[in-house]
């Protein structure tokens, strides 16, 4: 079997080579590519066009059409895999995807040609999930504003929320939107608050899961009875805007860490702006790395630079669970996060 291998300046090529050591046979073959620019900062650009899906604007690594054209299996993270260089893969099994969104990936082309795509949206999803339970208590608890204080001479004892809202995340109910790899391991977490946890996710019901403790509730109903609500979903538009943040408690709080187009910021400003909520924590923007001014004036806003899944582990683990992910699925397992069934199913 031969397995092409396409690192960059997240996943490096040395992290693929670490999985095809772990993973493959002495009888399969593998071959490694790099894409992309040398270093993240000069990757931003290129990782706008790709969850843009310009794919087909990105030029891939010299020499991978050729390799492709005999190859079994396609290892990637940002790589485009587009039509074109599927087409030259004549025996392609398999497309996996080292990342949770597939905007590299042509997914219709390749269902087309009966390549299998998955991806690992788990792969940074035990530390999107600690940032955000970090988020939680930074913000509610002042944390950041404290330090800030602290380092220029301040010993500061009052905030926005001094008079109403400094509460424990035991006494608080935690809403989550989105249940899956990300929202279900915050709720785990939380488990040991002893907080009251309620779900909103329209995709699947309580009988999915045999976690304990959880409510799922309509989205009024969360947005209405939740003290911090907290995004771990995906969407092609706001799912947080003027109408929710309406609906919301007045001493609520919100934390996104999954994408920017989860919140409205100019939703988000008006109801700061008018107390509709108390505070935010923010980790991710649509522009960046400009952001809106309010976002650094406001004092109730604690903002972080995209730091969510920035672990060794969350890049360094994603091929080998790739790989585990299709040999399993060879030996007869359940295929986790297949990415086009349905459409190879049509």
């Amino acid at each position: 079997m031969k397995v092409i291998f396409v690192g960059d300046a997240y996943i490096t090529t040395e992290m693929m080579q670490a999985a095809a050591k772990q993973k493959l046979s002495e009888n399969d073959t593998a071959e490694f590519f790099f894409f992309g620019e040398k270093n993240r900062g000069d990757m931003r650009d290129t990782v706008k066009m790709i969850e843009a899906h310009r794919r087909e604007e990105i030029a891939v690594p010299d020499g991978l059409m050729e390799a492709v054209a005999d190859a079994d299996l396609l290892v990637v993270h940002l790589c485009p895999v587009n039509a074109d260089l599927l087409m030259r893969a004549k025996q392609l099994k398999a497309v996996l995807s080292c990342r949770g969104g597939t905007e590299n990936i042509d997914l219709a082309y390749a269902a087309e040609k009966g390549v299998i795509v998955t991806c690992n949206p788990a792969h940074n999803a035990n530390a999107v999930a600690e940032y955000t339970i970090g988020l939680m208590l930074c913000e509610t608890r002042n944390i950041a504003r404290a330090d800030a204080a602290l380092k220029a001479g301040t010993w500061r004892e009052k905030y926005p929320n001094t008079a109403t809202t400094i509460r424990e995340i035991s006494d608080m109910t935690i809403g989550i939107i989105g249940f899956g790899s990300v929202g279900r391991l915050v709720a785990e977490k939380l488990e040991s608050f002893k907080c009251r946890v309620l779900v909103y996710d329209p995709f699947i019901d309580e009988s999915a899961f045999d976690i304990l403790n959880q409510e799922f509730v309509g989205m009024d109903e969360l947005l209405q009875q939740s003290d911090i609500i907290t995004v771990h979903a995906r969407a092609s538009s706001y799912l947080l805007d003027f109408e929710q943040f309406a609906k919301m408690k007045p001493t609520a709080y919100v934390i996104n860490t999954a994408r920017s187009i989860m919140i409205n910021p100019d939703a988000l400003k008006d109801a700061l702006d008018t107390g509709r909520i108390m505070g935010a924590a923010i980790d991710v923007f649509e522009s960046e790395p400009e952001i809106p001014a309010f976002y650094r004036q406001y004092d109730n806003i604690t903002i972080t630079n995209h730091r969510g899944g920035d672990t060794i582990n969350s890049y360094s683990d994603s091929p080998k669970f790739a790989l585990d992910n299709w040999f399993g699925y060879t030996q007869g397992k359940k295929l986790r996060f297949w990415a086009n069934r349905d459409a190879m199913k049509k």
